[in-house]
C-alpha cells in the first residue's frame, strides 16, 4: 500500500470518529515559528505556561527522532448557547469563553487521537507515535498552519474556513511520510477588528500576542489582579472570547456536532455570588470536567469578585465582608476589600475601616486603602 492509500484511509477513518478536519504536515523544523518564540521572549510577552525547551517546540524530531510527519485534527465547538439564563440586578451572572463550555477538550481530543493511533498501528504495525493536545510541547496552531487546517489569524487563532475559529487542535507526531497538504491562504487582509477590539490591547499588532495582557491568561493567574486589568475583566470568570466574537470569519458560525461539548447553561453562566463561598468539594463536582476549573476554584473566586465589583453590586456586600474578614486566603481578602470599595456605601467602608484594624498582611492592607480610596 502506498502512504497516500494510507493518508487517504487515515481520512476516512478520522470522519468515522467524529474528526471535523484533518491535515497533514512534514516533520521539518519550524524555523520562522523559533524566530517568533525567540521575539517573544526578549519582548517578555510568554504567557509562563509554555511546556518545552525552544528545540522542543520547533523540532518535532527532538520528540520523536524517527518523525517523518505530523498530523494535524481539529474539532469544532459550539459558538452559542442554548438556553442561555440571563443575569438580573439581583442576581448577576459570570461567564466561561466558550472554549471552556462542555467537557474539558484536552480528553476530547486525547480520546480521537487515541483511537487514530490505535488504527495506524492496525495498518501500519511499525509505526512510531507522539500525540500531544495544548499542553504539549508542539505548537498547535503552528503544525495546524503547516498541514492546511487554516490559516494564523491577526487574533492569533487558527481560523478554519468550514468553522470559523471555533475550533480546537491537537496533534500527532508519526514516522510515516505521508504526503503533505498545502496551507491555507491567509485572508484577514487589511482587517483589524480584532486587534481594536481586544480590551487590553494584548494584541499588539496581527498575529502577535502579549499575554501578559491577554484576559484569557490573566483570568487564570492566581495573585491580585494588576489593577489596570480590574475594570476591563468584566464578568468574565475564565478566558476571553471578544477577538473571536468580532471576527468576521466567525460570522454565522456555530457547529453543534459533539454532545460532550455541549455546556451546562448553569455552569457555563454561573451566578456569581453562590461561587464567593463554594467549597472544594462543590467547585469540583459543578466545574471539575470543563477545562476552565484547572487552575482550581482560587482565581475563579478571585474573578466572580471582580465581577461582582464591575456591576457595583450592592447586594453582594455582606458577602463580601465576610470574605474580607474571614477568607484565610489574602488574595480573597484583599479583593474583596477593594471590591467593597467599588460597589460603595457607608457599610462598605465602615467594614473596610473595622477589618483594617485586625488585618496584619501587607498585601491585604494595601487592597483595603486601595478600596477605601474610591470613598475620597
Amino acid at each position: 500500500m502506498s502512504f497516500q492509500d494510507l493518508k487517504q484511509e487515515v481520512i476516512e477513518y478520522s470522519r468515522e470518529i467524529g474528526i471535523d478536519k484533518i491535515g497533514f504536515a512534514s516533520a521539518d523544523v519550524f524555523k520562522t515559528l523559533k524566530e517568533r518564540l525567540r521575539s517573544q521572549q526578549s519582548h517578555g510577552y510568554q504567557s509562563g505556561f509554555e511546556k518545552g525547551s525552544l528545540e522542543e517546540r520547533t523540532n518535532p524530531q527532538v520528540l520523536l527522532p524517527e518523525a517523518k510527519s505530523i498530523i494535524s485534527i481539529a474539532l469544532a465547538y459550539p459558538s452559542k448557547m442554548k438556553d442561555a439564563p440571563r443575569g438580573t440586578k439581583k442576581e448577576r451572572r459570570g461567564i466561561f469563553c466558550r472554549a471552556s463550555w462542555g467537557n474539558d477538550y484536552h480528553y476530547i481530543l486525547r480520546e480521537h487521537l487515541e483511537k487514530l493511533a490505535d488504527f495506524l498501528k492496525q495498518r501500519y504495525p511499525d509505526v512510531k507515535i507522539k500525540s500531544m493536545v495544548d499542553t504539549g510541547e508542539l505548537a498547535d496552531r503552528a503544525v495546524a498552519e503547516r498541514a492546511g487546517i487554516g490559516f494564523s489569524g491577526k487574533n492569533c487563532s487558527i481560523i478554519t474556513p468550514e468553522f470559523g475559529s471555533y475550533v480546537y487542535l491537537g496533534e500527532m507526531i508519526t514516522n510515516i511520510p505521508f504526503p503533505p497538504d498545502q496551507p491555507v491562504e491567509d485572508s484577514c487582509g487589511d482587517c483589524n477588528i480584532c486587534v481594536d477590539a481586544c480590551p487590553t490591547g494584548a494584541l499588539v499588532q496581527g498575529g502577535q500576542l502579549n499575554a501578559q495582557r491577554c484576559i484569557a491568561f490573566l483570568t487564570q493567574t492566581k495573585g491580585f489582579l494588576p489593577d489596570e486589568f480590574r475594570n476591563k475583566i468584566g464578568n468574565r470568570l475564565y478566558g476571553c472570547d471578544t477577538c473571536q466574537q468580532v471576527c468576521p470569519k466567525n460570522k454565522g458560525k456555530d457547529f453543534h456536532f459533539h454532545p460532550e461539548m455541549e455546556p451546562d447553561p448553569e455552569n457555563a453562566k454561573p451566578l456569581l455570588k453562590p461561587l464567593l463561598k463554594i467549597s472544594n468539594r462543590e467547585f469540583k463536582q459543578r466545574f471539575g470536567a470543563m477545562s476552565g476549573s484547572w487552575r482550581g476554584k482560587k482565581p475563579i473566586q478571585r474573578n466572580a469578585i471582580l465581577a461582582l465589583a464591575h456591576y457595583k453590586d450592592k447586594t453582594a456586600v455582606d458577602d463580601l465582608i465576610d470574605l474580607m474578614n474571614e477568607d484565610p486566603r489574602p488574595v480573597i481578602r484583599g479583593t474583596a476589600a477593594w471590591a467593597l470599595g467599588k460597589i460603595g456605601g457607608e457599610k462598605a467602608k465602615e467594614s473596610i475601616v473595622l477589618a483594617m484594624k485586625k488585618e496584619s498582611d501587607p498585601d491585604v492592607l494595601h487592597e483595603m486603602e486601595k478600596g477605601l480610596q474610591f470613598f475620597s
